[in-house]
């Protein structure tokens, strides 16, 4: 489904991203994984074109998107729950929702209000509120739907559970493994390394711009030497 090669990045003359490589394939859950400043947000603003100075190859079901503006790619089917949730504040949280709405894909069982409310039936009850009256927790549940109210083929979420308490992060990866059950592929960034073991099908580990390794929940989880290396505090 998504296709990254070779893919190099740039903030004005300083260079980020050194040939990054990643796939995800239909139905999968697949990681960026690696310490703070490493490459991964970049990664994503250059996959959905918010990084204007990119080069590489980036494709999407065979449509190549490294040349495309930030609007047409969302148009295709992906879909980001940005890192910092940038939900919008003066709306309500129905409002939020409604103004992300969209099934170009023409899903059958497309995401709509009821099915997001269902999902996180603490939206349900909050609907009314602003988006600036929402806590942490209840503002990135707002961002996941949000991101699925425009039915999505791809999900990507940028450090999904940052800053949020135990409770609520636990409620954020019950959401994740219910729509991986749904078949919905995702891409994610987060540093809860057991989690994400348990969570996704395969992983990629990135190092100073440049993927360092690729493997399965298996063979990270056998691998402590390398957890430490990369991912260790």
């Amino acid at each position: 489904m998504l296709r990254v090669r070779e893919l190099t990045g740039f903030y004005g003359a300083s260079q980020a991203l050194f040939g990054m490589e990643l796939s995800v394939d239909a139905g999968e859950v697949v990681t960026l994984m690696g310490r703070n400043g490493m490459g991964k947000t970049t990664t994503v603003h250059a996959i959905m074109g918010v990084l204007p100075s990119r080069h590489g190859v980036i494709e999407f079901d065979g449509h190549r998107l490294d040349q495309l503006p930030s609007f047409r790619i969302a148009r295709l089917g992906l879909g980001l729950v940005p890192e910092g949730r940038q939900i919008f504040p003066n709306l309500s949280v129905r409002e939020n929702l409604i103004a992300a709405s969209a099934n170009r894909g023409e899903q059958r069982d497309p995401w709509t209000l009821e099915r997001v409310f269902g999902l996180f039936p603490r939206l349900a009850e909050r609907r009314k509120n602003g988006g600036n009256q929402l806590s942490g927790g209840e503002q990135q549940m707002l961002a996941v739907g949000r991101a699925l109210m425009t039915n999505p083929r791809l999900l990507i979420l940028d450090e999904a559970t940052e800053g949020l308490a135990p409770l609520i992060r636990e409620e954020i990866w019950s959401c994740l493994r219910r729509l991986k059950a749904e078949g919905q592929a995702i891409l994610v960034i987060d540093k809860n390394v057991g989690a994400l073991i348990g969570l996704a099908d395969r992983h990629h580990i990135v190092e100073k711009g440049r993927v360092v390794w690729s493997g399965s929940s298996q063979a990270l989880a056998s691998d402590s030497a390398l957890q430490h290396r990369y991912l260790g505090v």
